[in-house]
């Protein structure tokens, strides 16, 4: 049976030369950056090469690059470290939005817990937030403000630059998931106001298990793991040698093609769209912003069939797709992104994520959608 992987934005397969970058590290002896001997250097070699190349990569001084073990990690460093930190100039409030990812959400709510004030603010139809809104909720006593660049269900592109203004005017320290964001929109962080940003390096075909945390020179934040003096004293512990380098690989990959990859992306996309369409004789809908989005990302509604029934059917057929949120204890829980947007419930009990990245060509789309009108046909009957 062939099988079509359509869910890039949940992880993507590992590029060869990644897996190569990778291995060479692996198998040239052993070597701890924070060691003095020659083995040490060599690892620390590696590690500053690959922080320089991401650095350069994102617009950011090597020094404010921090490797972390993923996207989780890199938000909660950012959200708990510097909502800690601001707590010693008397600010006590966290704001995010309701569609954000779970990581930063429940680092919000930890926060919460801990006696800071969260206020969390609604997201339109179409998943933005509105900048009206986070100008009328920022106060003296705002500590943080967390908002994600492009969400990983739906797509939608957040207006950064001007919700980043206006929290920078009032002293507040802005953070940005930018995870499902690195490698489909240009990112300049030092023409951007924003202090923190997340990524992961499994989003653009690089390892699972390592990220980064854009750190602004003068941004405070406090550790949350404690041991070593590893990451400028940010983040103990031994690093990922072979990770960061992996991550250095694949953003080398997606620096000499990304804006012709975004090109490919959106002509999949659109060709998806109008497959769908037919196999369904028009009984879907689309969620998200129509035209500030990810070129990558097709979440839609199959109007007369349930999420999980669509999810089963499709694997079966050897189609890899998404819920959209993750599975737990075996039944699917129902998108708090999409039931933060307002749909109906016939939209949000048949949603399911479809993303397209590397390998994918408009040949397997257009074999995929000849099954998928199959499974209609046979479960709407």
């Amino acid at each position: 049976m062939t099988h079509y992987y359509f869910d890039h934005a949940a992880t993507t397969p590992m590029r060869q030369e990644v897996a190569q970058a990778m291995m060479a590290v692996m198998t040239e002896g052993p070597g701890n950056p924070s060691s003095m001997h020659r083995y040490g250097r060599n690892a620390r070699g590696h590690m500053n090469r690959a922080r320089d190349t991401v650095a350069s990569f994102i617009g950011a001084k090597p020094a404010e690059l921090t490797f972390t073990s993923g996207g989780t990690e890199s938000d909660n460093l950012a959200i708990l470290g510097g909502a800690r930190a601001m707590l010693a100039k008397g600010r006590n409030q966290i704001i995010t939005s309701a569609a954000e990812h779970h990581a930063v959400l429940h680092a919000c709510q930890s926060l919460q817990s801990e006696g800071f004030e969260l206020t969390m603010l609604p997201v339109d139809s179409s998943g933005q937030l509105s900048v009206h809104d986070v100008r009328d909720a920022l106060t003296d006593r705002t500590a943080l403000v967390s908002v994600m660049y492009a969400n990983n269900e739906v797509g939608t592109i957040q207006p950064i630059a001007a919700i980043g203004e206006l929290v920078r005017a009032n002293g507040a320290l802005f953070h940005v998931d930018a995870v499902q964001a690195l490698g489909s929109i240009p990112i300049q962080v030092q023409s951007l106001p924003v202090d923190l940003m997340s990524f992961s390096a499994h989003k653009i075909n690089g390892p699972q298990g390592v990220g980064a945390l854009y750190i602004a020179s003068n941004a405070s934040i406090s550790p949350i793991v404690f041991g070593g003096s590893q990451e400028r004293k940010r983040r103990a512990g031994t690093e990922n040698v072979a990770g960061v380098v992996g991550f250095a690989a694949a953003v080398e990959a997606i620096a000499s093609d990304m804006a012709a990859h975004a090109d490919r992306m959106e002509q999949l996309r659109d060709h998806w769209i109008s497959l769908m369409t037919a196999a369904t004789d028009g009984r879907i809908a689309l969620n998200g912003h129509s035209t500030m989005r990810l070129p990558h990302i097709v979440n839609v509604s199959f109007l007369d069939i349930d999420t999980e029934t669509m999810l089963m059917n499709l694997d079966m057929a050897g189609i890899a797709a998404s819920g959209g949120s993750a599975c737990t204890s075996g039944s699917l829980e129902r998108s708090h992104v999409l039931m933060a947007m307002g749909v109906d419930r016939e939209r949000l009990m048949t949603a399911v994520r479809f993303s397209f990245g590397l390998g994918n060509t408009l040949e397997e789309l257009s074999e995929a959608a000849q099954l998928i009108e199959t499974i209609v046909r046979r479960v709407r009957k």
